[in-house]
């Protein structure tokens, strides 16, 4: 009998049901104490001196570039191997996304290819930790330096990541954090934004609640962009947790990869030195000379039970909405091949060993 292994699935207990229930019973439902609380554990765990919670990751992307005063025409770098938000957030600025192609052992940004696609009307550069492993920052955060760029980290999948002994979301001008129900923790919806900036932080505070910085009281244009006291509950639970998920992804992450290098034609994921990768996702590459295609090998392992994903199917520039914008002659070789040969397999924490054997076998079934 085949078992059941979702790609995903939130992890929660008795904690977050008590801190929803807490919540509902106090009446206060926004801009309350668990929204400060969750906003001062956060800024602590990622080693920054604010965090500001908004209503999801996407909103934290885009408030982040708001804060930024971008003017229409100008430019601002990104990975084309991403979720779309990442470049979305860009367009929302009626600023220009710029796509720089990617390290294809890490799926990450490629400094190099980033410096060769600066102009003048740079403005901003947007590194993703893809997958859970931080971009090589070093050499990011001194090309933005070095051009007079803002540095955001897109860390929506590197919740606890680390690079050089520092958390993702703390090395740049700006940090960018998803809660969304598939992250390493969730608030069932939600994002953080973060920063040592306090210029910053006080501007995406009135940003977010609009313009406010008393009751009735607007300075600026501003938006809705609040978190709910229930996701901030919801998330400060799982952030106590979160360490303990990210070793449990690890260790998963681990045991798949010494079964899986023995299959030829399967690519493990390769870990940098200088990072703690906590696995957003476990992303295998389906090489050519394997014995079957990506996408059958997908198909077989949804057929067994085991839940499967392709993180992404395009880069950005090939998405209907790019290509209606003129992207279409846009060319990443590294980020183009990797659409087509990645193939996500589950690692969350509710992942045990007995599933690690099962997924180990059904991919033995066709190696």
């Amino acid at each position: 009998m085949n078992r059941k292994i979702p790609i995903a699935k939130p992890n929660f207990g008795k904690e977050e049901e008590t801190a929803v229930k807490e919540v509902l019973e106090s009446g206060i439902l926004a801009s309350g104490p668990r929204t400060k609380q969750f906003e001062k554990e956060f800024a602590e765990y990622i080693g920054v001196k604010h965090a500001v919670a908004v209503a999801n990751g996407t909103i934290a992307l885009d408030g982040a570039l708001k804060l930024l005063n971008l003017a229409p025409g100008d430019e601002v770098i990104t990975s084309a191997f991403s979720f779309i938000a990442s470049g979305n957030c860009i367009l929302f600025q009626n600023a220009k996304p710029v796509f720089a192609d990617i390290d294809p052992r890490t799926f990450n940004i490629d400094p190099s290819d980033v410096a060769e696609k600066i102009t003048a009307k740079t403005k901003a550069l947007i590194p993703v930790h893809m997958f859970g492993q931080p971009a090589k920052m070093d050499a990011l955060k001194e090309i933005a330096e070095d051009k007079g760029i803002a540095l955001v980290e897109d860390a929506a999948q590197a919740h606890g990541a680390e690079y050089k002994g520092q958390k993702a979301g703390s090395i740049g001008d700006i940090g960018c954090f998803s809660f969304y129900a598939t992250k390493n923790m969730t608030a069932g919806e939600g994002g953080m934004i973060t920063t040592n900036d306090q210029k910053l932080a006080r501007k995406a505070r009135l940003l977010i609640n609009h313009g406010q910085d008393q009751k009735y009281h607007h300075n600026i244009l501003g938006y809705n962009y609040r978190i709910t006291e229930l996701c901030a509950a919801i998330g400060s639970i799982q952030l106590k947790k979160l360490d303990e998920f990210n070793a449990k992804r690890r260790e998963n992450a681990q045991l798949l990869t010494q079964g899986i290098h023995k299959f030829h034609g399967l690519t493990v994921p390769y870990v940098e030195k200088d990072t703690k990768h906590i696995f957003h996702q476990y992303v295998v590459r389906v090489e050519e000379d394997y014995t079957r295609s990506r996408d059958e090998l997908a198909e077989h392992l949804t057929e067994k039970g085991v839940g499967v994903a392709v993180h992404y199917p395009l880069p950005i520039y090939r998405q209907p909405l790019y290509l209606k914008l003129g992207y279409g002659e846009i060319k990443c070789p590294n980020t183009e091949e990797a659409c087509r040969q990645v193939l996500s397999l589950p690692v969350h924490p509710l992942v045990d060993i007995e599933d690690i054997k099962y997924i180990l076998e059904v991919i033995k079934d066709v190696s």
